[in-house]
């Protein structure tokens, strides 16, 4: 992770960037959330520690690069979120861009667990920066833990009592988007301004700048800002909400002159082609791609394949659907390698039975974001839905009968609960497949490797694989490069597989490492840090570190 860092920040430099949107080191402690797949897993001390090494690696310049204090021209200002943590998500996994999923729960009350990412990683640098140097709220009300009912960016507590006073804290702090603009329901992906939906929005800016926010994500309107001064100075004062202003003011050109940018804001062109995706950064980051790459199973030893063997990709279908955003993805035929770098590695061969194997490249369930809009509009019922991991239709039968949270202004009610409420996955397909490739094969091998955004219920998949991986969004070619040997696999689950979907509705929102995990045909169990190489199931020191 650091030296991906290192190599980001010299990139981004010769780009013109000099604040990095991320690292995002909230703890993925429900499966189901969207953002699960931008996380660094569902364990705190890893998160801690990937968040440190992020910060180190894109803000520290040495050498001739250094300005002052570890800062200089390779440096780039991180800014971690978000704050207090959104791992622990919204309820049944929805996400905080909706009203749909403003409320974030905790069940076991693990609230504090959620902030170790930042107190003990992004505020603790090893390097001479010493601690990120912004950071950013997530949007959601905190129920039990928010005293005032409000997002993230409107609370003085998580804001001004826990980071500037408790952390001294003296960063710049950054709103997540459009927090104060208007919500205009429950299922839009608007406005976000949760516990100030009532409020205008110079006194959503107000409320902002009072927790201790100095910069407004998303907004470039000064209007609000300039009515929220001034609500300040009916307030507070003229001489005080000066200071005010003056406080985030410095703490934003801070973070210019740390990076350079006064002395010289100017890019160099042919410094910029030299250094941006040269061969060198090209070649690490493929590596670390296949490092990335986690073996589940590899029953009987298939792999790696020995010799140029004749390998069969089928095509995968992926019907219309909507996405996240709300727009329509439309249908897909998707080839997943192309022919010319299949053939580096093996014969490709259009049907099965002139195949020695099968490769089968599938994504995790889509089941959608846990709301149905039409079913809402139409008051056809509440539109709260399951998130299913499993790629067959599914009926939550196992979810909570009263919702932990509830209460929106564009709702009557305030019980959630989508307990008895039924999904289908947009990808069902895939499971298909699987199935039907290894009824082709016969007893050839079949490889299915899985593109894995959520976690999924292997149950349905694992039975009719002789091998399976989990990619993250990486090159496909890493597959051929592990199937024909030339790397071994090494990389760990940074999550648990849940047995089946009743464990994901029964684990708790705001807790790791609380579900019964999936075991394969061969005996193995699919836990947090497991995952096979050559010789079998790896034991080496991250396992003794992160388990």
């Amino acid at each position: 992770m650091k030296r991906f860092a290192e190599i980001g920040s010299i990139e981004y430099r010769a780009l013109g960037f000099a604040t990095s949107l991320f690292p995002m080191v909230d703890v993925g402690t429900d499966p189901r959330w969207m953002r699960f797949c931008y996380t660094m897993g569902e364990g705190t001390k890893l998160a801690t520690d990937m968040a440190r090494a992020y910060c180190d690696g894109f803000q520290t310049s040495e050498g001739d690069a250094e300005i002052c204090d570890g800062w200089g021209w390779n440096s780039v200002n991180t800014m971690v979120k978000h704050w207090p943590g959104t791992g622990a998500c919204n309820e049944g996994g929805r996400d905080g861009h909706q009203g749909y999923g403003k409320y974030a729960v905790f069940p076991n009350g693990n609230f504090e667990l959620h902030t170790l990412p930042f107190t003990e990683g992004a505020f603790k640098l090893e390097g001479k920066t010493k601690v990120s140097a912004a950071l950013m709220p997530d949007y959601s009300a905190c129920v039990g833990f928010e005293p005032d009912g409000v997002g993230s960016g409107f609370s003085r507590k998580f804001i001004q009592d826990m980071l500037r006073e408790q952390q001294n804290y003296d960063g710049v702090i950054c709103s997540d988007w459009g927090i104060t603009h208007d919500e205009v329901g429950v299922y839009a992906c608007k406005g976000k301004p949760w516990g100030m939906e009532t409020k205008s929005v110079a006194e959503r800016h107000y409320k902002v700048l009072m927790a201790g926010v100095d910069q407004f994500g998303g907004n470039n309107d000064r209007g609000p800002v300039l009515d929220a001064y001034h609500i300040g100075v009916e307030k507070q004062g003229e001489e005080w909400m000066q200071q005010r202003m003056r406080t985030s003011a410095r703490r934003l050109l801070t973070n210019i002159f740390r990076t350079g940018l006064f002395e010289n804001p100017y890019l160099d062109p042919a410094h910029t082609s030299e250094v941006v995706g040269c061969p060198e950064f090209m070649q690490e980051g493929y590596d670390a791609q296949l490092k990335s790459v986690v073996m589940l199973k590899n029953h009987a030893g298939v792999l790696p394949l020995e010799g140029k063997k004749k390998v069969y990709i089928p095509e995968r279908y992926v019907p219309s659907y909507i996405d996240f955003w709300g727009g329509r993805i439309e249908e897909q035929h998707i080839t997943p390698l192309s022919k010319e770098l299949v053939e580096r590695y093996f014969e490709l061969v259009s049907t099965p039975q002139e195949a020695d194997a099968a490769i089968v490249f599938i994504e995790s369930p889509n089941s959608g974001y846990g709301f149905d809009e039409e079913a809402a509009r139409t008051g056809k019922d509440t539109g709260y839905r399951p998130i299913s991991l499993q790629y067959s239709d599914y009926t939550a039968t196992h979810a909570r009968a009263q919702s932990l949270s509830g209460g929106d202004p564009y709702e009557d009610f305030t019980n959630r609960s989508y307990r008895g409420k039924s999904v289908k996955t947009v990808n069902k397909g895939d499971m298909d497949l699987v199935i039907q490739t290894k009824k082709s094969m016969g007893e050839k091998p079949v490889i299915v490797a899985i593109n894995v955004l959520n976690p999924p219920v292997l149950s349905e998949i694992e039975p009719y694989a002789d091998a399976l991986f989990l990619l993250f969004d990486v090159q496909r070619q890493t597959i051929l490069d592990l199937m024909a040997g030339k790397a071994e696999p090494s990389a760990l689950l940074p999550f648990q597989m849940p047995a089946d979907m009743r464990t994901v509705e029964e684990q708790a929102e705001d807790t790791p490492h609380d579900m019964r995990c999936y075991h394969d045909a061969d005996g193995h169990v699919y836990d947090y840090t497991y995952g096979l190489n050559w010789k079998g199931v790896i034991d080496d020191e991250r396992v003794k570190k992160y388990k």
